[in-house]
């Protein structure tokens, strides 16, 4: 059966999703900024998604054969991956939590997601506008 949405829309929803982790592992971070010890902890899923759709890091489909046809992307497949490398070196200041570093995270992330949120209102309205035309 075929979908009332665009298919992208499933794909967007996961990104929202995955930015509004980040933001939540960011809030963490900042949470814990005078504790000691703490290191702070990124959520990664760029990669992922490229790997996913099946795309270089040109933006080209990528493909072993010119015969083969491109695989079709299911946003279920993907996630996010903690940073989950061991840095057993401790070098003061490098490994706390620099809350620059973090509100700049969270502003890029905060974009990222008002633009795509914007991105879905469109498309959704669009999708108002073809049922209100259909209805006359």
């Amino acid at each position: 059966m075929k979908s009332l949405f665009d298919p992208t829309v499933g794909l967007m929803s996961k990104v929202l999703d995955m930015q509004l982790e980040r933001q939540n592992v960011v809030s963490s971070n900042l949470a814990n900024i005078k504790t000691p010890g703490y290191k702070a902890r990124k959520l990664m899923f760029e990669d992922e998604l490229q790997v996913a759709l099946g795309l270089d890091a040109k933006g080209k489909v990528t493909r072993t054969d010119q015969k083969h046809i491109p695989s079709v992307f299911a946003p279920e497949t993907f996630g996010a991956e903690w940073e989950k490398a061991f840095k057993p070196r401790i070098i003061h200041g490098e490994d706390r939590v620099d809350l620059d570093k973090e509100m700049a995270v969270m502003a890029k992330t905060n974009l990222h997601y008002t633009a795509l949120a914007t991105v879905i209102r469109s498309k959704f309205e669009g999708l108002k506008q073809i049922i209100v035309e259909g209805q006359k």
